[in-house]
């Protein structure tokens, strides 16, 4: 009985201590704050696991041994990233016959690149280099830190993004088993940035390459192209090329791939061209008449409605009906291989790639001042790659099996035609 009541009475007692160290701890972590409290642990465990670390390396203090490999040479001043900026603290130092080692876990606290990969995400997601030090953890004003100044982060930015952007415009294209490809232009200022996406047989979407140029024309199309062409992306298959109507693309796409290249013009941007040219009176039902058209899933019947819709806009309206009427057979190319109602519907437009554009201006318009194009090459570069990660696949991708299936018989057909005609 008395074993019983003694430990029970320790009990008793442990649970007493417990309440009163954490109720006169509280007051404490209240007024420091619990970030600044956990920050001063985490300090504390960094540099104490450096020095377990010298410990394995020169054996415990004052003690002489057959493991001892090397000897304490004091401390010295050095850097840790936190929080996203380097803070300053004294580490311990060991030598040895060869000169000094490097602690395994000061070579991981102290590299650099956490600490760019957070300058270049806080500028990604709309934090100016102004506002970088304000958006950081607070730390403990004890600590000497540096690296949240306006310039520093624009360093760290530039670096990293041109490190990482090169990398990608530089990447092997060749595993791409490419079926559809879109190109599409940014305009930034004076310089345009031709943007190439490409989706593959299994509806996955890439960013192929970007290209800046003076202007959308087939010169810097053609460049895009051929580059991406050495960077090992199959030019001699067969694919479906959705584009915007601008003659300059579809000439440069005929270039690098010759007849094997089956040319879909996006149908929204028909559509804008042909009611831009009418009275607002009239555009509602003309804009109705044609989605109706192209809606019909059916090549015959789409073309007759969009022929009679022209005829009828003839007199009154010559321009519009001559917008309808040019390349009218290139709207309705992705018709003729029977896909699956969605995936028709993504290939009939650009829309794919809009999207993609619309993430790149979104991210260029935090620019104040554009200073060069090698600046805009790498503000683009960065979005689309960005924007890369959030890529689902396309809706109804089993039918781009069929779609390659089709346009390699296609393929066939055409140097059949082109051998009789030799």
């Amino acid at each position: 009985m008395k074993k019983v009541a003694k430990k029970a009475g320790k009990k008793e007692a442990g649970t007493a201590e417990i309440a009163e160290v954490v109720q006169l701890g509280l007051p404490g972590v209240v007024r420091q704050g619990l970030r600044e409290v956990i920050f001063d642990q985490g300090m504390q465990v960094v540099l104490a696991m450096l020095e377990e670390e010298r410990t394995a390396f020169c054996g415990p203090r004052n003690k002489q041994g057959p493991e001892r490999r090397a000897r304490r040479h004091g401390h010295a001043d050095g850097e840790l990233v936190l929080g996203g900026r380097l803070v300053s603290v004294r580490r311990p130092r060991a030598r040895d016959e060869d000169g000094e080692i490097t602690l395994p876990s000061w070579a991981a606290f102290s590299a650099r690149d956490p600490l760019n990969e957070r300058a270049v995400e806080q500028m990604i997601v709309g934090v100016s280099t102004r506002k970088y030090a304000r958006s950081l953890e607070p730390v403990d004003q004890k600590l000497r830190t540096r690296g949240t100044s306006k310039s520093a982060v624009s360093r760290r930015f530039v670096a990293m993004t041109e490190a990482r952007v090169k990398a990608w415009l530089e990447r092997d294209l060749s595993a791409i088993d490419l079926a559809v490809l879109m190109i599409d232009g940014v305009y930034v200022e004076d310089h345009v940035m031709l943007v190439a996406l490409g989706i593959d047989a299994d509806g996955r979407k890439h960013v192929l390459g970007i290209r800046e140029g003076a202007t959308e024309n087939a010169t810097s199309c053609t460049a895009l192209l051929a580059d991406l062409q050495a960077r090992g992306l199959r030019t001699d298959r067969s694919i479906l090329a959705v584009l915007d109507g601008a003659k300059a693309l579809a000439k440069a796409v005929r270039t690098i791939f010759g007849g094997r290249a089956r040319i879909q013009r996006c149908q929204v941007h028909k559509t804008r061209n042909v009611i831009e040219q009418l009275p607002e009176s009239m555009r509602t039902s003309v804009r109705r008449a044609m989605r109706q058209a192209y809606g019909s899933r059916n090549v015959k019947r789409a073309k007759k409605q969009l022929q009679n819709l022209a005829r009828r806009l003839r007199d009154e309206h010559p321009g519009a009906s001559s917008s309808l009427e040019e390349g009218l057979d290139e709207t309705l190319t992705v018709m003729t291989f029977g896909l699956p109602q969605w995936l028709e519907r993504t290939l009939s437009t650009t829309n794919a790639i809009e999207n993609l554009i619309g993430s790149a201006r979104d991210l260029g318009r935090r620019v104040k001042r554009w200073r060069n194009a090698r600046m805009i090459v790498r503000w683009i570069a960065t979005a689309c790659i960005e924007a890369e990660k959030r890529f689902h696949r396309v809706r109804d991708h089993r039918g781009l099996r069929s779609l390659l299936a089709a346009l390699r018989d296609g393929e066939h057909d055409h140097v059949a035609q082109e051998e009789n005609a030799a």
